[in-house]
């Protein structure tokens, strides 16, 4: 894998792209980075193209200064920009935690370009619990009091996360390390995203396979979450893993990893023949 900038805003990873392989786009949660991809990008590096990236305000791609820099569109104009310059005609779409919000939002746009996705512990739904009616006013308020701060617009890296196998989802020193890495600032502007009141999913026109991810023990978001979405998208198939938890990404890559393999070669043939009728 081969790190690069574009338009020094946004760091991504990628191998040497093939004419005859698949390609596969990773996309990370909230303040997390493309390292929670680094154990995928080994074991898929081989068979297909992959590309990993930062989005924007995490890792090593570019801090923003407000909050309406953070809007989800803005996340999937990034990943827009990203796919038509690296000239990518149709992928698989891979996307963990919140990032599932950025997929669905690319997917309003530009769907065409996608042959499937891959959730892995989508971040949805949460705008319609109780919970987050106490926690939007808490939330703008708290993030009106972080836009007078000093702002560092500095990236800070990426975080180890070999560091945190088996680290639970409320673990302390995981959560406080994404904390410092990504700052409180781009963290709550971007948390405040998955529980804006009104949100278009816009499910019934996806048409391509759709694979659902989730730990049955996920207690961010309820695997209930994940059961309506599969239900709700035609073509959808849900795998549900045991004892894990919304860490799907770092606890559970084995079992992840043959998931995601199953899923595509399954059905490999059909995303050859739609990428055959574009040529």
């Amino acid at each position: 894998m081969k790190e690069y900038y574009f338009k020094d805003k946004i760091y991504y990873r990628t191998n040497d792209f093939k004419p005859d392989r698949l390609t596969l786009v990773f996309a990370h949660g909230v303040s997390g980075s493309s390292s929670a991809w680094w154990p995928y990008e080994k074991i898929f590096e081989n068979k297909y193209n992959v590309l990993t990236y930062d989005i924007r305000g995490h890792g090593n791609s570019k801090k923003y200064l407000n909050y309406s820099d953070y809007e989800t569109k803005k996340f999937a104009e990034d990943l827009h920009e990203l796919i038509t310059y690296l000239n990518i005609s149709k992928f698989i779409l891979i996307s963990n935690s919140f990032a599932a919000l950025i997929a669905l939002e690319y997917i309003k746009l530009w769907r065409e370009t996608v042959l499937a996705n891959i959730f892995t512990s989508p971040e949805i739904y949460l705008n319609e619990n109780f919970l987050a009616k106490i926690l939007r006013p808490i939330l703008k308020i708290f993030t009106w009091f972080l836009s007078f701060l000093p702002f560092n617009p500095k990236p800070r890296g990426h975080v180890d996360y070999k560091k945190y196998i088996g680290s639970t989802d409320w673990d302390i020193d995981r959560n406080l390390a994404d904390l410092k890495n990504t700052t409180a600032r781009v963290h709550f502007y971007t948390l405040r995203q998955s529980l804006r009141p009104t949100q278009e999913y816009f499910l019934e026109k996806i048409n391509v396979p759709t694979l659902i991810i989730h730990g049955e023990k996920d207690s961010m978001v309820p695997l209930k979450n994940a059961i309506t979405l599969s239900r709700k998208i035609k073509n959808s198939e849900l795998r549900s893993i045991p004892n894990i938890d919304h860490n799907t990404a770092h606890n559970a890559v084995k079992e992840m990893s043959e998931i995601i393999e199953s899923f595509i070669e399954r059905n490999k043939k059909n995303f050859q023949n739609t990428i055959n009728l574009l040529q």
